[in-house]
């Protein structure tokens, strides 16, 4: 049995992740696929812990109405641009902005400063820029490395499903080494050419941090040097950092 604070929830697209927290540490997480959250498998994912309140950031509005009925009486804080991220928002419409990237920009001002900037590799890839002045200015969304690589597998006849790794070389010898190559050596000349137009776009900082979560941050991150720290617990932290924030006195 464990007890803490904070239940923290990152209800993303394709995996719902827990974690109990404290207010200074983020604790022992578990996860279950989105697309088949119900009643049940939060009765099971849960089973065990005690928590005082939860933090919420959710991107598929159906499952976080579920996981928000099954807390029933829990405080429960719903992370958007309406509660205190630490951080000012500075975007022509703050409300559409999912509330797992204002929780990474929230953990990106804390633990690495501003300017700077986080890559999370998750269903699609998103980039979230905090601005010299500690303020979300907004970013850029990308397809996934799976959605493309899913995508040809569903589109032809001869393209295989693959499971993402590092190719042995540039060059194919293989179908799949093929598809290896461009999806993970494609992905890395993405990452860089956006990293390189929103650095120009904050006026080439001498110092501009960048920080990659999510699923598939450290394959791409390995050989892609303007990635400079992987944290995949990133989105967790900053639900803590921002329960803190709203926490009642």
């Amino acid at each position: 049995m464990a007890r803490a604070p904070y239940l923290l929830i990152d209800n993303s697209n394709s995996f719902t992740k827990f974690a109990l927290a404290t207010r200074d540490a983020v604790g022992p997480s578990r996860k279950i696929a989105t697309r088949t959250l119900t009643d049940a498998d939060l009765r099971h994912v849960l089973r065990g812990w005690h928590f005082e309140r939860a933090v919420l950031a959710s991107v598929v509005p159906a499952m976080g109405e579920v996981i928000a009925q099954h807390l029933g009486a829990t405080p429960l804080l719903r992370v958007s641009a309406q509660v205190d991220l630490g951080i000012a928002v500075e975007y022509p419409k703050p409300l559409s902005i999912g509330a797992d990237r204002l929780a990474n920009a929230a953990a990106a001002a804390v633990e690495f400063g501003a300017p700077s900037v986080v890559v999370d590799f998750g269903t699609a890839v998103n980039f979230d820029i905090v601005s010299r002045e500690r303020a979300y200015i907004g970013g850029v969304i990308a397809p996934g490395l799976e959605a493309m690589t899913d995508y040809l597998h569903q589109r032809t006849a001869l393209l295989p499903k693959i499971k993402l790794l590092e190719p042995p070389g540039p060059i194919g010898k293989s179908t799949k080494h093929a598809m290896l190559v461009g999806a993970v050596y494609g992905y890395r000349g993405l990452i860089r050419e956006i990293l390189r137009e929103i650095r120009r776009e904050l006026g080439q900082p001498r110092r501009l941090p960048v920080v990659a979560t999510g699923g598939y941050a450290e394959l791409i991150a390995a050989r892609l040097p303007e990635i400079h720290t992987v944290r995949p617990g990133l989105t967790l932290e900053g639900l803590r950092i921002i329960g803190n924030l709203n926490a009642p006195a």
